[in-house]
This record gives structure tokens, C-alpha cells and sequence, in this order.
């Protein structure tokens, strides 16, 4: 504010700038916007190349007279992971998993409205890289590689789970959590993934 004086009246001139800045405003929770769709194209993208990654090494291992070896297998699964966290982790968040979107939704550090597109997004990286594998790598349909497919539907479902479980408990506690260390927090990432 600027005060002038005329003669006996004092006049206050106020300016007031305003910038129009209604193009430049995007809401952040929208399905449209061109952040999103990078987000969503960097989901896709992550999610093809841990998955093309990652089954790769099986599909190399058991083609190959098993040179890579399971701990090698591991070794590529935290390692490809922890690549793409760091590449395209800040664009997308680096779910790469439907499993790790809906766990951030309901802990609500992940907008409900886009979890629909990043799981959809997520599947289509998925199954776009293992049918990339398999027009690379014909081989039988069959081959399991350190387990085969034994027991029952609930036996599968319960272990499924409890893993998940593991998964997403660890990732919480790492990634979600304000009191966790944050340095290095790859790391137990790392470590639960060459366990896993």
C-alpha cells in the first residue's frame, strides 16, 4: 500500500496484482490431467520391467541348466525393484503392485478415486511383460521353476496372503511411517524382497 497526500485529503491506493492462473491450476485427484497419465504410464512401465526383469531370471535359469540359481533370481527381483523405486519411485510413488496401492489407499497416504487406473495400469505392464517373455522364450507352458503347483486352493490362498501381509507390513513400516529412519530405506525393502 502506497499513501498520497493532495493538498488536505489523504488517499490510500491499494494495487492489487493477480495473476490468471485458472489455466495452470490441476487438481491433483484427476483422472485426466497430464500428471497423472505420467503416473500412470511410469506404474505401467515399472510394472513391465519388474516383472520382464524378474521372470526373465526364472525363465533364463531354468533354460539355461540353471546358471543364475535361485539366490541369483533374488538378487535380480531386489535389485530390479530397487532400480525402478529410485528412477521412477517420484514420479508414480513406485507401487508396481495392486497390493501396494490398495495398502496405501486404505491407510489413506494414496487417493482412493486413482486406484482403479494405477491397478489397471499395473496389470497391463504386467501382462504385456510376460507376454513379451513369451514370444522370446518359447518354451513349455508347464515348467515351474523351485515349486510346483501342490496342495490345495486355501493352502495357496492362506500363504499368498500371509506374504502379502509381510510385504505390506514391511512397506508400511519403511515407506509410509514419519517415525521410520528415513536414510537408507531401501534397504530392508532390498532385504524382504531377496527373502521373499
Amino acid at each position: 500500500m502506497a499513501d498520497y497526500s493532495a493538498g488536505t485529503e489523504s488517499q490510500e491506493v491499494v494495487v492489487n496484482v493477480t495473476k490468471n492462473t485458472s489455466e495452470t491450476i490441476q487438481r491433483s485427484d484427476s483422472l485426466v490431467s497430464v500428471p497423472f497419465l505420467q503416473k500412470l504410464v511410469a506404474e505401467a512401465v515399472g510394472t513391465y520391467f519388474l516383472i520382464f526383469a524378474g521372470c526373465a531370471s526364472l525363465v533364463v535359469n531354468e533354460n539355461y541348466y540353471n546358471m543364475i540359481t535361485f539366490p541369483g533370481i533374488a538378487i535380480v527381483w531386489g535389485l530390479v525393484l530397487t532400480v525402478l523405486v529410485y528412477t521412477v519411485g517420484h514420479i508414480s510413488g513406485g507401487h508396481f503392485n495392486p497390493a501396494v496401492t490398495i495398502a496405501f489407499a486404505s491407510t489413506r497416504r494414496f487417493p482412493l478415486i486413482q486406484v482403479p487406473a494405477y491397478v489397471v495400469a499395473q496389470l497391463l505392464g504386467s501382462i504385456l511383460a510376460s507376454g513379451t517373455l513369451r514370444l522370446l522364450f518359447m518354451g513349455n507352458h508347464d515348467q515351474f521353476s523351485g515349486t510346483v503347483p501342490n496342495g490345495t486352493n486355501l493352502q495357496a490362498f492362506v500363504f499368498e496372503f500371509i506374504m502379502t501381509f509381510f510385504l505390506m507390513f514391511v512397506i508400511c513400516g519403511v515407506a509410509t511411517d514419519n517415525r521410520a529412519v528415513t536414510s537408507l530405506t531401501f534397504l530392508p525393502l532390498l532385504k524382504l524382497v531377496l527373502c521373499y
